[in-house]
């Protein structure tokens, strides 16, 4: 059994942990501890204090008795808004008060883009533009070309959490640009497990969503690798044979 550990803040849209474990339908077990959220705002200084090392240690003590192994801030404007730079001293401070593999949400899109072969994307974010925009300065600055932007101008993640399937959808189309190869919706208070093989059959290309990759990024950092096709192009590739 190979047990992951998410710290998510506050009460959104949580139930896609279990829902993506059920998808994954292999010895994979995602521990999801909730942490303080502080003031639900996508404004940048709500964001930096909602991840900071006081409140992602306070869970901490959680996923040791949970047993996991890995760790993903599942957050991810919570991230990005420190810029790249900051946002890597979050995740070593994190690794640190944890004493396992780190990482976050943020860092997770750009490498699951890498990972599907693609490096011009398009955004669909929730969030109000500044929010939007620093996003895609993180991820140019990860190498990624942003084709397209579009932003709702949500400012709390409690809303964002009562989006539905035609929501998400709306959003992603609206966000999607004719050359871009994927399109991202960055924000893990989104419902988006239940619906990424809609999403990509709409759009007829990948899609990357926040609480799909923090998921594909705490498994990576374990070393695994799962073929769950229903959770979009991202999870099909062959998984790693264990020895």
């Amino acid at each position: 059994m190979t047990a992951l550990g998410f710290l998510y803040p506050g009460h959104s849209a949580e139930d896609d942990y279990p829902r993506i474990e059920q998808l994954l339908g292999s010895d994979v077990r995602l521990d999801l501890v909730h942490t303080d959220i502080g003031e639900d705002a996508h404004r940048v200084d709500a964001l930096r204090e909602m991840g900071s090392a006081e409140r992602l240690g306070a869970g901490m003590e959680r996923l040791w008795l949970a047993g996991a192994e890995t760790v993903v801030w599942a957050c991810t404007s919570g991230g990005f808004v420190h810029g790249w730079e900051g946002a890597q001293e979050q995740v070593r401070t994190l690794a640190r008060l944890a004493g396992m593999p780190a990482s976050s949400t943020s860092f997770a899109f750009v490498r699951a883009a890498r990972e599907i072969g693609v490096r011009r994307v398009a955004v669909g974010a929730t969030y109000p533009d500044d929010i939007a925009a620093l996003f895609a300065d993180f991820l140019r600055a990860g190498g990624l070309e942003v084709a397209g932007m579009r932003s709702s101008g949500i400012v709390t993640a409690a809303e964002v959490g009562t989006w539905g399937e035609e929501d998400v959808l709306t959003l992603a189309r609206a966000a999607d640009a004719g050359d871009a190869e994927a399109v991202l919706l960055p924000d893990t208070a989104l419902h988006t497990a239940a619906c990424l093989p809609l999403l990509e059959k709409a759009l007829s290309k990948p899609v990357l969503t926040a609480n799909q990759v923090s998921v594909w990024e705490g498994l990576r950092l374990a070393g695994r690798r799962v073929n769950a096709p229903v959770l979009g192009t991202l999870f099909t590739r062959e998984p790693i044979v264990q020895v």
